[in-house]
């Protein structure tokens, strides 16, 4: 490692609050990662027959354990549990129960209030919380990802082509942003969500149309600048092409401002999910979307347990990417980095 990431490094660490912030929000990241293993309705292990399964990768169906149907097995069946219990074992995950798991136990009094099965109760059709939130947040942390790595990349392309060649390049793509920024976005998603039934990929490429403008102008500003020193016009005459000139010579430079706004992006992207999942123009009810957990917090007040897991919940997810965000912009700035 050189020592000017040493620096950036030690100048990154000295924010505590984003150190155990970053610390904090990787190992939720890292649990919601193995959400299955760590809730689910199948076993993670089960000995039948003198022989060992794992219901988790494959499918086991209701009559090869015992039961009359080919359907796959339900492992709360009371048959299917005394022919597992008669034949072998089976050792169920932390919390019992995956994120579209119904219990129907609680049928009657939906959504239930916290108690030793849910820990923190049940939604409006009886799916456990906490299971819920854990592959909800996989779910957006991942859309995020995915959708910062992407609409950055289209951003800072078009920004360096803007910012190196200048001119009529500039101008042209400059009146093509100011008219693509003034779009009804929420009119535009209204019209593709009544055409075509939203899906995690068709909201990601439609969310990324609309997000790539965030870092262009920074990047833009940052090549306009460079552009014009020494080195590059040192690189120019020795016959380097242009795109190694912005690649190898002032990219670097543009990403160091970049990078500082990517946690906040990542934060915009997470908001921008959860609450088109809100308005019910996002992702569909069979996936565990925490926007979807927010409208159930507005529609059942008579369970507050719902909308306060939540709040938490997004709060504490958008305070950590701040503080990460504020710990990146000291470990990149020149005072601090020292």
């Amino acid at each position: 490692m050189s020592s000017v990431w040493k620096q950036r490094k030690q100048a990154f660490l000295k924010n505590v609050r984003a150190k155990y912030a970053l610390w904090i929000f990787g190992f939720i990241f890292l649990l919601s990662l193995f959400s299955e293993l760590i809730a689910n309705d199948k076993p993670l292990i089960l000995k039948y027959k003198n022989h060992f399964y794992f219901p988790i990768f494959q499918t086991l169906t209701d009559k090869f354990l015992g039961g009359d149907f080919d359907t796959p097995a339900d492992y709360k069946d009371p048959l299917i549990k005394q022919n597992i219990n008669n034949h072998g074992f089976m050792i169920m995950p932390l919390i019992p129960f995956s994120y579209n798991t119904v219990d129907y136990e609680q049928i009657l009094q939906m959504p239930s209030k916290p108690d030793k099965t849910h820990w923190l109760g049940t939604d409006d059709e009886g799916r456990d919380i906490v299971a819920r939130i854990l592959y909800g947040i996989r779910l957006s942390v991942i859309f995020a990802f995915l959708l910062t790595i992407f609409s950055s990349a289209l951003g800072i392309f078009i920004g360096a082509v803007q910012g190196y060649f200048g001119g009529k390049t500039d101008i042209i793509f400059q009146r093509f942003i100011e008219i693509w920024d003034s779009l009804p976005q929420l009119f535009i998603l209204i019209i593709i969500a009544s055409l075509f039934i939203p899906t995690f990929w068709t909201i990601l490429i439609i969310l990324m149309l609309f997000s790539w403008t965030s870092l262009t102008s920074m990047v833009r500003a940052e090549f306009l600048r460079t552009r014009n020193f020494e080195y590059v016009k040192a690189a120019k005459a020795l016959g380097v092409s242009n795109f190694r000139i912005i690649l190898k010579h002032i990219l670097p430079n543009a990403l160091v401002t970049s990078l500082t706004f990517i946690p906040f992006i990542l934060s915009e992207s997470i908001v921008a999910l959860t609450s088109l999942d809100f308005l019910g123009l996002g992702l569909s009810q069979d996936y565990p979307s925490l926007g979807d957990l927010v409208r159930q917090g507005k529609d059942n007040l008579q369970a507050p347990w719902i909308g306060i897991t939540i709040f938490v919940v997004l709060a504490g997810l958008l305070t950590m990417l701040i503080f990460i965000g504020e710990g990146i912009r000291d470990a990149f700035d020149t005072r601090k980095a020292k």
